[in-house]
């Protein structure tokens, strides 16, 4: 594990320790470089070591130095590539190195060598014979690779903020990215939150042409449904077990400690139950709980004993209070390079796991391979046909209806003042639908996140001409459920999650904020194998709606306490909507006042008179409004207007 990043073009050669210096935090362990000062390419890495840690410094080259390669993540089936090729004649330098399995495949099969490979990576090949580089990252898009293209010039980079040493890079705002932030707290897709600088996205290739300057992206892989009938449920819940538990087999391969994040709900909880069963001890468990009024609530810590109980696990718990999560979130905002509204706990867990470990287990992706929450529920299925044919009745009827309901449940219209909208605008405000005649748009969209388009577009952005030019959150979304090719709700909503929440949202801050405290943070539920196996089960067969996980409960129940089993779904409901009107109420109004809105000329300045005052006093509940856009501005003090270069040395409470 560790940070890579490449130039290509004039100065390459100089300005690449500059680009590794700022991913120092990803591997304190080793740095590397590598420069071809003809072709003017340059390689760097900090590393983290994992596997091989005498003899797997970067950037590697093969035998006759022809081509070089920067790796970050792991190929968990490397073991057996390796037997494979030294079978077939390949010989090799290092004992276990992952990293030198990739340089001999490529040698055997270039861009078709990626469908060998079982891990989590981002990693990128200069092939000096042929004239090119060869960068790839892995299918789900666990690990990260952002990279600009300019005439006579390519970089790329684990993080953002590496790229931003370029000076030929501006700092500013792409408006897309933006306004998609807006609603779901997250960028999503190919575009950063800065022009130019884009992601290669999960499950894709690249080349660039040297001679040509030149870059050609392709897809080598999609979550794909094929549906088998022929099997049982109890069938399937056998294969699960038998799937599961060879993923996890795989993605405990390491020459350090490993220790797993327990929550103390299924997933977690599972993966605890399955390492117990291969022999996978001691094993080391991490626990996150909060003291204070309400938290029996939301605390998981008793559920996470009973599992650290019953595996006799060497278990260690951190108690925070829950206005702890707030102390380092400026450093949060740095570490995550673009606008986040969420994933706060998780960088205590990480924090606190790193004091003893370097590489831990989490559940990640076990709620998006079995129901995404159930989202798929007001889309299901009926009958076949179109999308709106497939809706309850009741649904279409809510939908058609919706406006007058949106005017007498919604507290928003009471505060939108005449002078924010104007009598027209704020006349047909209140008497038009407010979104167009797709049920889909409602039903799925706005049903789940924080801005509805329309909503956006009236009372949130300044500049109301260049917004017209966005496409729509929604139909964003909607394309994205339209692309998976099926007629099934439930398969056509997981791929829109595989797409867009779980690699833009919670793989990245997953990376970003274990790698903060140099932790390898691993996700066997995403192994790509049993990605592809769940695939197959038919939706109607791998979740339901009341009991998403019941499935998954079948397979494994016997290894978790009746607890957990019986525990409703829980998770981190942090009291922002109290910190907006106490500790954090005067940073709110500092960072959206309206004269700095007005000078800063992104959002509107009634954006305060709309959202904050009247969330701030009490009168509202506007908290997840107003912390999505706090936090924004948090990250554009931090990168377009401090443009901090390091670790910021202030402190939330200092921009107060």
């Amino acid at each position: 594990m560790c940070g890579i990043v490449g130039l290509v073009g004039d100065g390459a050669t100089t300005r690449i320790a500059d680009m590794n210096r700022r991913i120092l935090h990803r591997g304190p362990d080793d740095e590397g470089f590598y420069r071809d000062e003809v072709n003017k390419v340059a390689l760097a890495m900090r590393r983290l070591s994992i596997l091989d840690v005498a003899n797997g410094h970067q950037p590697m080259s093969n035998r006759d130095g022809s081509t070089w390669v920067v790796h970050n993540g792991e190929i968990f089936n490397s073991p057996e590539l390796r037997r494979k090729l030294e079978a077939s004649g390949h010989v090799f330098s290092t004992a276990n190195s992952d990293t030198e399995v990739l340089l001999h495949l490529y040698d055997l099969k270039q861009e078709d060598m990626l469908a060998d490979l079982n891990g989590m990576f981002a990693f990128v090949i200069y092939d000096r014979v042929r004239g090119r580089l060869f960068g790839a990252r892995d299918r789900i898009g666990i690990k990260p690779l952002y990279y600009i293209d300019q005439p006579g010039r390519f970089a790329f980079a684990s993080e953002l903020k590496s790229l931003l040493v370029l000076p030929e890079v501006e700092r500013k705002i792409d408006q897309d990215a933006l306004f998609h932030y807006m609603s779901l707290r997250f960028v999503p897709g190919e575009q950063s939150i800065l022009q130019g600088i884009r992601r290669l996205q999960p499950g894709h290739w690249f080349r660039y042409d040297l001679r040509r300057k030149h870059v050609d992206i392709h897809s080598y892989w999609k979550q794909t449904f094929h549906p088998q009938q022929e099997r049982s449920e109890a069938e399937w819940a056998e294969l699960i077990r038998y799937e599961l538990r060879e993923a996890v087999r795989r993605w405990v391969l390491s020459d350090v400690p490993v220790g797993c994040s327990l929550s103390g709900g299924v997933d977690s909880s599972a993966l605890i139950g399955l390492l117990a069963e291969l022999g996978a001890v001691p094993l080391r468990t991490y626990s996150l709980g909060f003291t204070g009024s309400g938290e029996e609530s939301w605390n998981e810590l008793p559920l996470a004993r009973k599992v650290a109980e019953r595996w006799e696990t060497e278990h260690h718990e951190l108690v925070l209070e829950p206005e702890e999560l707030l102390r380092d979130l400026v450093k949060m905002v740095w570490h995550l390079d673009e606008p986040y509204g969420g994933g706060l706990p998780s960088w205590y867990v990480f924090q606190f796991m790193s004091q003893h470990v370097k590489v831990g287990l989490t559940g990640t992706g076990g709620d998006e391979l079995f129901g995404d929450y159930g989202r798929y529920r007001r889309l299901e299925e009926r009958r076949g046909g179109p999308i709106s044919s497939r809706i309850h009745p009741s649904s279409i009827r809510l939908f058609r209806h919706f406006d007058s309901l949106w005017r007498l449940s919604s507290p928003l219209l009471s505060y939108i003042p005449d002078q924010l909208l104007g009598f027209r605008e704020k006349h047909e405000w209140r008497h038009r639908p407010m979104l167009s005649e797709d049920p889909f748009r409602w039903l799925y969209f706005n049903a789940y996140y924080y801005f509805p388009d329309d909503l956006k577009r009236l009372t949130v952005f300044e500049d109301k001409t260049s917004m017209q030019k966005v496409p729509d959150t929604s139909t964003v979304l909607e394309r994205y459920y339209q692309a998976c090719g099926t007629a099934d709700a439930r398969d056509a909503s997981s791929f829109v999650a595989f797409s867009t929440q779980l690699p833009d949202e919670f793989l990245l801050m997953t990376d970003r904020l274990s790698m903060a405290h140099a932790l390898e943070a691993r996700v066997p539920f995403l192994d790509h194998v049993f990605v592809d196996f769940m695939c197959r089960i038919p939706s109607k067969i791998r979740t339901k709606p009341g009991d998403p996980k019941y499935l998954l409960k079948r397979a494994v129940g016997d290894l978790i306490p009746n607890e957990v089993l019986r525990a409703q779904k829980r998770g981190f409901v942090i009291p922002i909507a109290l910190w907006l009107r106490g500790q954090l109420r005067p940073l709110a109004e500092r960072l959206l006042a309206p004269e700095r809105l007005r000078a800063q000329g992104i959002f509107r300045p009634s954006f305060y008179e709309a959202y904050v005052r009247p969330h701030c006093e009490g009168r509202a509940d506007f908290h997840a409004q107003v912390w999505t856009a706090l936090m924004f501005q948090i990250w554009h003090v931090v990168f377009i207007e401090e443009q901090e270069e390091g670790v910021p040395n202030f402190s939330w409470r200092d921009l107060c």
